[in-house]
C-alpha cells in the first residue's frame, strides 16, 4: 500500500491496484490535479473535509471515479448535481474491486450538539486500512493502518490514543493535524509514539505530497 497525503484528512490510498482520495477538504492542498482516480471518501459534510469547488474539478479530471459518501453529504452533493453512492453501515461491498465497509455514526462532540453531524468512516480490503473520519468508531475487524485523528477542538489526546489502543492496529499515521503548527506537532506526536510504542503499535507520520510504501 502506497499513501500520500495533501494535509489534514485527505489521503491518496493506493491499494490492490487502485486509487482512492478521502476528505478533499479546504485544510488540504495540492490534490486538485490528482488523475486516475478510482473512489472518492466522503467522510462528513464539514468544510475541511469537503471542498465542494476541489470536489467538482477532480470529478471533471476523473468522471470515473465513484464517490461514496452519506446522506448527510448527499444533500449536498445533490443540489450541485453530483452522482454519490450511499453504503448500507457495516455490510461490506465490493466498489471498484475493492472491498469496502462503511461504519456510520455520529461526529464527535466539539461543544455539546454543535458541529454533530452524520459522520462515516471507511474500512477498506478487510483491515488493511481504516479512516475514521472525525469519529472514535471501533471496527469490527482487525486494523493494519488506522489513519487516526490527532488534533481539533473534539480531540483530547488522552482519548485519541485511548481510541487508537481500543482498536488496537499494527500501525497508526496522524491525520486531522492542520490545526497543529510544526512546534504543535513536536509537542503532540511524541505522546502517541511513547504511549502506542508500549503496545508495539507503530506510528509514522508522513510528509505531505511524500508517498510513502506502507506494508
Amino acid at each position: 500500500m502506497k499513501l500520500t497525503k495533501y494535509g489534514h484528512c485527505c489521503l491518496l490510498i493506493e491499494i490492490k491496484g487502485k486509487r482512492v482520495l478521502t476528505d478533499p477538504g479546504a485544510f488540504s492542498d495540492g490534490f486538485k490535479n490528482i488523475t486516475n482516480l478510482d473512489l472518492i471518501l466522503i467522510t462528513h459534510e464539514h468544510a475541511d473535509h469537503l471542498h465542494t469547488s476541489s470536489l467538482q474539478r477532480l470529478l471533471s479530471l476523473n468522471p470515473q471515479a465513484k464517490v461514496i459518501t452519506n446522506a448527510g453529504v448527499g444533500k449536498i452533493l445533490d443540489e450541485l448535481g453530483i452522482d454519490y453512492t450511499e453504503l448500507p453501515d457495516r455490510e461490506e461491498a465490493t466498489v471498484s474491486d475493492l472491498k469496502l465497509k462503511p461504519y456510520d455514526g455520529k461526529h464527535a462532540e466539539i461543544v455539546r450538539d454543535f458541529g454533530q453531524v452524520q459522520n462515516t468512516g471507511f474500512v477498506l480490503e478487510g483491515g488493511e486500512f481504516m479512516y475514521p473520519g472525525d469519529s472514535y468508531i471501533v471496527p469490527d475487524e482487525k486494523i493494519n493502518l488506522l489513519a487516526a485523528p490527532v488534533a481539533g477542538p473534539w480531540c483530547k489526546v488522552s482519548e485519541a490514543i485511548a481510541y487508537v489502543l481500543e482498536v488496537g492496529p499494527k500501525q497508526v499515521i496522524p491525520v486531522h493535524d492542520a490545526v497543529l503548527s510544526e512546534a504543535g506537532k513536536h509537542v503532540t506526536y511524541p505522546h502517541f509514539e511513547r504511549e502506542l510504542g508500549e503496545k508495539k503499535i507503530h506510528f509514522i507520520p508522513i510528509d505531505d505530497q511524500n508517498p510513502t510504501e506502507i506494508k
